[in-house]
């Protein structure tokens, strides 16, 4: 049974659980196992995805005129980074170089980043704090594969991502002004395919085409969550 590890501010963690076909309709339990990549590829892009996340709230903070704003962009960029070393950490500790891991997903990824980088700063922001949420559930839910590493990134993923900071200044945006909160609802939307696209690319493409049916499940609980992320929010997903 997949296990997912949900990280909520001012809110308990809860753990949820895929059911099986006879619990919910026509989902079928999946097993990560047979779908997981390589445990170096699993790593490789896990660790580039907290560096992505790094570069863009650096640069958002060089884009950001208020300091309050800054002080509050470069917590979460720090924890980020914080995530990206520790899972580089653990790379070195398997005799592996991580610039080698990350490097087949570079072009990919930042690709992706691209395309999730708004018209505006505030847009941008949105993306990071979504796409981030997203991927953090999926790699948390395929960590369950890789046993004991598997666990210790369990750990590192679940350490504070201070992405509190970011809802903090979402939430004074849109009630300044609702036209922000429209503009920002949509921009969100937008945001979900690619991010879903980033997820497939995680697992083994031998199985998808076989085992696309089995997959849905878990497409189901990330746009589950990433709803409560926008409610939470005061945006509509």
């Amino acid at each position: 049974m997949v296990k997912w590890f949900w990280q909520r501010d001012a809110a308990p963690r809860r753990t949820l659980a895929l059911r099986s076909r006879g619990d919910q309709g026509d989902a079928t339990r999946v097993d990560f196992a047979e779908l997981a990549p390589e445990l170096s590829r699993f790593l490789g892009q896990a660790a580039y995805l907290q560096l992505g996340y790094f570069e863009t709230l650096t640069r958002l903070i060089r884009a950001t005129p208020e300091l309050s704003e800054k002080e509050s962009l470069s917590r979460a960029a720090g924890a980020a980074l914080t995530k990206h070393r520790a899972i580089v950490d653990l790379i070195e500790e398997r005799g592996d170089e991580p610039t080698q891991l990350m490097l087949p997903f570079r072009e990919n990824l930042d690709a992706f980043r691209r395309k999730t980088i708004g018209a505006r700063p505030r847009e941008t922001l949105l993306a990071v704090y979504i796409t981030a949420g997203m991927l953090d559930d999926f790699y948390l839910a395929l960590a369950s594969s890789y046993a004991d590493t598997g666990r210790r990134v369990v750990e590192i993923l679940r350490e504070d991502d201070a992405r509190h900071e970011i809802v903090a200044i979402i939430q004074e945006t849109i009630e300044s002004d609702e036209e922000w909160r429209s503009l920002l609802s949509m921009w969100a939307r937008r945001l979900v395919g690619d991010t879903i696209l980033v997820c497939r690319s995680a697992l083994r493409p031998e199985r998808l085409a076989a085992d696309d049916e089995r997959i849905e499940p878990v497409y189901t609980e990330l746009m589950g969550a990433h709803a409560r992320r926008m409610d939470a929010m005061g945006l509509a997903s």
